[in-house]
């Protein structure tokens, strides 16, 4: 029997019934299976690789964060508000580590505003770790091209484990240990340099005595 709806509507029915199967399969389906492979091999990193102390999420290894004084003890010493001594620092951030905020300063090699911002971080490191200024690593006062970069270079992660120990009354000897056993090589043995993960490393910081 020959239909008696016009072209244009077969062509829209046609359409529509289009749309809601691809609406089904990308929409519903093909999300449920990416979710249930993920959850089922791949559960760590998946809910987004954090680091959990005590059933509380201290942060993610994918994200690096600031680790300042907290209020109260900055009430009780009288200190500003600032980084805290008794943890790894991590390297500036343009954008305070605020995940909507990420980025660079844009500012070039060259900018004298750039140049004074990096003496001025390079004094102040070299003040807080008690070290010499020509022994701040570059990347203790340069920020990374996302502003979130958790990593530090084992040079700048040695470079605190004086300061460390001695805020958190523990031998030298024992804090270089455990920067060393969170050391994480060049990817694929060539790429880039050797690391440490600050926020993990603060995490067996933490669970340390």
């Amino acid at each position: 029997m020959t239909s008696s709806l016009s072209p244009v509507v077969r062509n829209h029915l046609s359409a529509l019934r289009i749309l809601l199967v691809f609406t089904a399969i990308t929409g519903f389906l093909y999300p449920l299976a990416v979710t249930g492979v993920a959850q089922g091999a791949f559960p760590y990193q998946a809910n987004g690789s954090r680091i959990t102390r005590h059933g509380t999420t201290m942060g993610s290894t994918l994200l690096g964060q600031n680790f300042t004084l907290p209020e109260d003890r900055r009430r009780n010493s009288g200190r500003a508000p600032g980084p805290d001594p008794a943890w790894f620092q991590p390297r500036p951030s343009a954008g305070g580590y605020d995940p909507l905020a990420s980025g660079a300063s844009n500012l070039g090699p060259d900018n004298p505003v750039l140049v004074r911002t990096i003496e001025a971080r390079r004094a102040a490191v070299a003040r807080f770790d008690g070290v010499d200024p020509r022994d701040v690593p570059a990347d203790a006062v340069t920020a990374s091209g996302s502003g979130l970069d958790p990593h530090i270079s084992a040079a700048y992660a040695h470079e605190q484990v004086n300061r460390v120990a001695r805020v958190r009354g523990l031998r030298p000897a024992t804090v270089h240990a455990l920067v060393t056993a969170h050391i994480q090589g060049r990817v694929l043995g060539f790429l880039g340099e050797r690391r440490v993960n600050v926020v993990q490393l603060n995490a067996a910081l933490a669970n340390h005595r």
